[in-house]
């Protein structure tokens, strides 16, 4: 997964970037409120979480809380050295999903990330139908719909579609999609066998699977599947 962290000092920043990829994720800085407004606007939907300081030297994180809430609806963590409560009221009500005060343990802000992403995730698997175009996904019926047609997928295959389906527009590696996979199964998933089960998804779901549009592969990147 991919963090947008915007830290206007360095040294903060350089030492968090460490420590979320050594816990697998990757991450983009920016140092103020100009950089992060323009990643926004061109790449919010590559990141799964923001991490926004507040003050910044050119803006505040509030207001890049509001920009990303606007487009997309990816969750927000505040970090902080403002902690009274006027502040802390202002960013929720902004749409902020949480927000730690400065200085922090690294591992209570991995747990607070965790903690947000998995309450993001368990939402998703709420919708009661995902629609992608032409496609229905009966989320809580385990069924798949194309043109009003039921398309039957195998267990795996309706995971990964599920996967592609609540990161809609957000680009996937192919080690973020086998790591789902063998979670969720609970068996070995090689990187041959993901290709596998991406082409038959194409099949299935494509108008065309030699020029898919649903699933999407981006190269040097993974795979997307568009809106």
């Amino acid at each position: 997964m991919n963090i947008l962290l915007v830290e206007d000092d360095q040294s903060i920043a350089i030492g968090l970037e460490y420590s979320l990829q050594q816990e697998g994720y990757s991450t983009t800085i920016c140092y103020d409120y100009t950089s992060a407004q323009k990643v926004i606007l061109n790449e919010l939907n590559q990141f799964s979480l923001c991490l926004f300081d507040i003050t910044l030297p050119d803006g505040n994180g509030y207001d890049l809380c509001k920009l990303v809430k606007e487009r997309q609806d990816i969750p927000v963590i505040f970090l902080t050295v403002m902690d009274d409560e006027v502040n802390v009221v202002m960013g929720l009500d902004l749409g902020a999903d949480d927000y730690i005060t400065k200085p922090f343990r690294i591992r209570e802000l991995l747990s607070r990330i965790k903690s947000v992403l998995r309450r993001y995730h368990r939402q998703a698997e709420q919708q009661p139908m995902i629609t992608i175009g032409d496609i229905h996904i009966h989320v809580l019926q385990g069924k798949v719909y194309k043109k009003g047609k039921e398309v039957t997928l195998t267990a795996l295959e309706y995971r990964l579609l599920l996967m592609f389906a609540h990161h809609i527009g957000q680009v996937l590696s192919r080690d973020q999609l086998l790591d789902h996979i063998w979670d969720m199964a609970g068996d070995f998933v090689s990187d041959n066998t993901l290709t596998v089960y991406i082409k038959r998804l194409r099949e299935k779901l494509e108008d065309d699977p030699g020029k898919p549009v649903i699933i999407q592969t981006i190269r040097g990147l993974g795979y997307k599947m568009g809106e």
